[in-house]
C-alpha cells in the first residue's frame, strides 16, 4: 500500500509543472522537487487519510502540497547553511545562483496555497490555519537553531523545543492535514498530530545518535560529521552538561580547536561520549518519544490501516542510514 501511495505522489509531483515563465524561476522548483527523498511528509498524510477512507488518490495533490512545503524550507535552509549539496547533488544556490534560489522558495510557497484552493470554504479555512500555525513554528525551529550555533551553551531542554519546531511540528501537521480531510474527530487529529511531533522528536534524535555509533557501512554519510563540525546535537549537549574537571576541559579543547586531525577528533570526542554514557542516555531519549508517539497512536480504533500506519513507522524507526 505504501508503493501505491509513493507512486501517486511520484506521479503528481512529475506532472505539476509549478509555472512556466520565466523558466529560470520554475525550473530550480522542478529541480529539487526531482531530487527525491524519502516522500515521509506526503505519505504520512495519505496513510492517515487512508484511516478513514479508501480513495486517498483524491487528496494526492493535497499531500504534495506538504512535500512542497518542505522542500521550500530545504531551499532556504541550504542557502542559510551555504550548503553545495543536497541529496548528492548541487544545491538550487550553487546550480543557479542565491537570489534565483530565493525568489524561487518565495514562489514555492505561494505554490504551496494555491494545491488548497480547491476545498471547501470552511475545510479551507481550517487546513491554512493549521498550516500557518506550523510554517511559522518551522521557521522560529530553525531561527532557534541558528541562534543556538552562536552560543557557548544550549540546554537539553531548548534543544527539544528547537527540533521539536524545525523538525516535528511538520510530520504532526502531516498526520493530521490527512485525518481532516478525511473528516475524522477532533480527538483522532489531536491524537495523530500528538503522534508525528513525538517520532520527530525521536527521529531528530537518532539522526544525532547515528552520526556517531552508525555502522559505517550502512551509514549515508560519514560517521562523526557532526563531531568534526561542533554541531550542538543532543548528545554534544548531554556531553557539556555532564563533563567535570579534565573531561570538561579536554571536550572544550577540541571544540576550540581550529587545526586537528579528523579521525583523532572524533575518536576523542566519542571516548568522552562513552564515558559520560551520554550514547545510552541518547538512547533511552529515543525510545521515551517513540513509544510516547505510540501512545498516541493506541489512541485510535484498532483498524488494519492503523497497523499499516505503525508499520511504516517502526521500519523507518529501524533504519541505520
Amino acid at each position: 500500500m505504501t508503493q501505491q501511495y509513493l507512486a501517486l505522489i511520484e506521479a503528481e509531483i512529475k506532472r505539476e509543472k509549478f509555472g512556466k515563465s520565466p523558466q529560470s524561476l520554475y525550473e530550480p522548483i522542478r529541480y529539487i522537487m526531482a531530487l527525491g527523498g524519502k516522500r515521509l511528509r506526503p505519505l504520512l498524510t495519505m496513510l492517515s487519510y487512508a484511516l478513514y477512507k479508501n480513495d486517498a488518490r483524491r487528496i494526492a495533490r493535497h499531500a504534495v502540497a506538504v512535500e512542497a512545503f518542505h522542500n521550500f524550507t530545504l531551499l532556504h535552509d541550504d542557502i542559510m547553511d551555504n550548503a553545495p549539496l543536497r541529496r548528492g547533488k548541487m544545491t538550487v544556490h550553487e546550480k543557479w545562483n542565491v537570489n534565483t534560489a530565493i525568489l524561487s522558495g518565495d514562489v514555492m510557497l505561494v505554490k504551496v496555497y494555491d494545491r488548497f484552493l480547491d476545498l471547501p470554504p470552511a475545510l479551507l479555512t481550517e487546513v491554512l490555519t493549521l498550516f500557518n500555525r506550523c510554517a511559522a513554528e518551522v521557521c522560529e525551529g530553525q531561527q532557534w537553531d541558528m541562534e543556538f550555533e552562536q552560543r557557548t551553551t544550549v540546554t537539553p531542554a531548548e534543544y527539544l523545543m528547537m527540533i521539536r519546531l524545525k523538525t516535528a511540528v511538520l510530520l504532526g501537521f502531516s498526520l493530521e492535514l490527512g485525518a481532516l480531510l478525511a473528516g475524522a474527530s477532533a480527538a483522532d487529529r489531536a491524537a495523530l498530530r500528538e503522534f508525528g511531533v513525538n517520532i520527530g522528536l525521536g527521529f531528530q534524535l537518532k539522526d544525532d545518535w547515528l552520526d556517531v555509533y552508525a555502522d559505517k557501512k550502512k551509514f549515508g554519510k560519514q560517521v562523526g560529521g557532526d563531531i568534526i563540525a561542533n554541531k550542538k546535537t543532543f548528545l554534544l549537549i548531554e556531553a557539556q552538561r555532564k563533563a567535570k574537571g579534565a573531561q570538561r576541559n579536554e571536550l572544550a579543547s577540541w571544540l576550540r580547536a581550529t587545526k586537528f586531525n579528523r579521525q583523532e577528533k572524533v575518536k576523542a570526542v566519542t571516548a568522552i561520549y562513552d564515558a559520560l554514557g551520554v550514547g545510552a542516555s541518547t538512547e533511552r531519549k529515543i525510545n521515551f518519544f517513540f513509544n510516547k508517539g505510540f501512545a498516541c497512536l493506541s489512541r485510535l480504533a484498532p483498524s488494519p490501516e492503523r497497523d499499516k500506519l505503525q508499520a511504516f513507522v517502526e521500519a523507518l524507526i529501524q533504519r541505520e542510514a
